[in-house]
């Protein structure tokens, strides 16, 4: 599932294990910089080109996810 992968990310980049699927990027001291280090995590690791803007916007592991999951429903 996406959302694990994608938390598991996050709680390795910000140094944390106790991140839920609704925690705010920005609440749990997300920064910039570390968002890069997911960019390029969600990268290297899922093969996924995930615009820094998109980041952004969906500032929680449930809605970055529900984007990611919407690209592979454009490509169908």
């Amino acid at each position: 599932m996406i959302a694990d992968s994608v938390r598991a990310i996050w709680c390795r980049e910000l140094q944390r294990d106790d991140i839920s699927a609704d925690d705010d990027f920005f609440a749990l001291g997300g920064q910039s910089v570390i968002m890069v280090r997911i960019q390029g995590a969600l990268m290297t690791e899922l093969g996924l080109e995930i615009p820094m803007d998109q980041l952004f916007l969906n500032p929680t592991v449930a809605s970055i996810s529900a984007y990611i999951e919407s690209l592979g429903s454009l490509r169908r």
